[in-house]
């Protein structure tokens, strides 16, 4: 987390420096805000357990935390650098999917100067690398030295670097409108009362979804 407001804190200030505002920061509108307050406290909430039970509520604390991440992006995707954190999300995904948690590459821990024992105490979220883990070059193998002290994933770079462009292009004024997109679920009632044009689909129409002439009249007058 606290890579997390490093980044999104140097993104503003240079936004700003480039000529943007922190008055634009109050335009930002972010859909289903809420499930990636559940996601991020999926991966800080302990796990409670001893051996393979402990092995698998964490991996499926941080599987379900990615996918509502990715929900978020999904709903907010107009936003600028949606597209690097989906990719940075769905590459963290399929690391943790497949190797029942984060493997953490113990020359990168020694190279940010943590210690292995802190890795291992923090759950089983996180997992010393071996060689029966999958997709190593995408686990967390790029360390950062102090005094920050950690250890990234490839996935985490495209994540950061998304959130990173988006708080800088929000500063700098450069965003469209973050719309929520429509439902497509629920569609509109097409029943046999409905115009023609409400019953085809959205690729036939060719014609205005306007209601139709005298609809609001009523009584048989003219």
């Amino acid at each position: 987390m606290i890579v997390v407001a490093l980044i999104l804190a140097l993104a503003v200030a240079t936004g700003v420096v480039a000529g943007g505002s922190l008055r634009s920061l109050e335009r930002i509108r972010i859909h289903w805000w809420g499930l990636a307050f559940v996601a991020l406290a999926l991966q800080a909430v302990p796990i409670r357990g001893v051996g393979a039970s402990r092995i698998g509520l964490a991996a499926t604390s941080l599987v379900a935390s990615y996918v509502l991440l990715l929900a978020v992006v999904a709903v907010n995707r107009r936003v600028p650098g949606a597209t690097l954190m989906t990719a940075g999300l769905v590459m963290n995904l399929a690391v943790v999917a497949l190797n029942s948690g984060m493997p953490v590459s113990a020359d990168a821990i020694r190279a940010s100067g943590a210690e292995g024992a802190v890795v291992i105490e923090s759950g089983s979220k996180h997992h010393l690398m071996t060689d029966s883990d999958l997709l190593e070059p995408l686990a967390d193998v790029i360390p950062l030295p102090r005094p920050i002290g950690a250890v990234l994933s490839i996935g985490d770079v495209l994540l950061y670097t998304g959130l990173a462009w988006w708080c800088f292009a929000v500063t700098r004024g450069r965003f469209r409108e973050n719309r929520r997109p429509p439902a497509r679920w629920f569609r509109r009632y097409r029943g046999k009362h409905a115009p023609a044009a409400y019953r085809l689909p959205a690729r036939y129409r060719s014609v205005r979804l306007t209601a139709p002439a005298g609809a609001a009249k009523s009584g048989t007058g003219p």
